[in-house]
């Protein structure tokens, strides 16, 4: 039998039936012909690239594979995703490529070829089930643009920020975020005044943010305030464990740095309230922690947009007020549907006393006032 028909003939076992038995039978035919693996990567490529096609970039599948397989599968699809890239012929923006070289590398054992084949078509049968997604990546679109590097500014941001995190000391934390604070905010309007007075054409971009377990409600709200006082727009999907964040480039950097560093300070936070709790001899519990988040993210969004609302100077208002409106339409024209949702276990009063207190000291500060 012809590799090809090898290859044939474990699919119509396996991917389109979701079976125990049919997989055994499928893996067993790939595990006796060792010739079938060249065809069976090439398949898996055309898997990833019919994904692409489908609006998944990079990240989005590794984290897909994450949360319904294992580490394994993710170090297949990862090699997987590396052998189609450069045949993907496209061009594709910075986010792309900086996801490409975030790639995990395959370096666990392969382990017998049964299991091997397994384990393979375990993925091909999540990808081939990938549902369409909202496509984010315009650069060949009709008025598209490359990003330029990044500024030295962003790097400052990420140091301190870096820096607050690592520090044991609350008072050189605060004086770091706090400086990262103005840098964020000072450059975002820098940008939005060198978009308005450059004669080309700029729209907002979009990017997806991981909202992983556990808590990830608290942390998709969390992600909703900071993108909110960031003059982006923020829509979860919580099967995939992701945000669409939509907005200018500079404000979408600032989301992330902010939304990574406040994340990095709540953990932090809660482990040293369960802490203290524990010493007073109450155990802590999943409700206490999902409560805890919740209040922070609350607290927080409340400090953020408080802290968004300063005066400016009268030409930057028209500015800001066009971004705003670009930022909308887009998100409209992604997500022309989309429903609130509810936060689900939130009753423990410690747990959102502690929460709300943590948020009140974590290090926030609003943008300086405008000249």
């Amino acid at each position: 039998m012809s590799t090809s028909g090898t290859v044939d003939r474990a699919f119509r076992s396996a991917l389109y039936d979701t079976g125990d038995d049919a997989l055994d039978t499928a893996a067993s035919l790939l595990a006796a012909d060792p010739a079938a693996d060249a065809e069976l990567a090439r398949r898996g490529e055309e898997f990833v690239a019919s994904a692409w096609q489908r609006g998944w970039q990079p990240a989005d599948v590794v984290r897909v594979v994450r949360r319904e397989l294992d580490e394994t599968h993710v170090r297949l699809a990862a090699s997987l995703i590396r052998a189609r890239a450069p045949r993907d012929g496209r061009p594709r923006g910075p986010r792309w490529k900086a996801q490409l070289d975030e790639l995990p590398t395959d370096t666990g054992p392969r382990g017998d070829r049964f299991s091997y084949a397994t384990a393979v078509l375990e993925l091909y049968r999540l990808l081939l089930r990938l549902p369409p997604l909202e496509p984010l990546d315009d650069v060949t679109a009709p008025g598209g643009r490359e990003r330029r590097p990044e500024s030295r500014v962003l790097g400052r941001i990420r140091a301190l920020l870096a820096k607050a995190e690592g520090t044991g000391f609350p008072e050189e934390a605060e004086a770091l975020s706090a400086k990262a604070q103005e840098l964020m905010a000072r450059h975002s309007v820098d940008e939005a005044l060198l978009a308005a007075r450059s004669p080309a054409a700029r729209t907002p971009d979009a990017c997806r943010i991981g909202v992983e377990p556990p808590y990830e409600q608290a942390k998709a709200v969390l992600l909703d305030a900071v993108a909110t006082a960031n003059h982006c727009r923020a829509v979860w999907n919580e099967p995939f464990g992701f945000s669409t964040v939509v907005g200018f480039a500079s404000d979408l950097e600032a989301v992330e740095l902010l939304h990574t560093s406040l994340l990095v300070q709540a953990t932090t936070a809660m482990t040293r309230a369960e802490a203290e709790q524990r010493k007073g001899g109450r155990k802590r519990t999943k409700t206490f922690r999902q409560s805890f988040l919740a209040a922070y993210a609350h607290r927080v969004g409340a400090r953020l947009a408080a802290a968004a609302e300063v005066q400016v100077s009268d030409d930057l208002l028209p500015v800001l007020a066009s971004r705003e409106v670009a930022v909308t339409e887009r998100t409209d024209r992604l997500f022309p549907e989309t429903t609130t949702t509810r936060l689900r276990g939130v009753s423990d009063a410690a747990g959102w006393e502690q929460g709300a207190r943590a948020a009140d000291e974590a290090q926030v500060r609003g943008r300086p006032r405008l000249p």
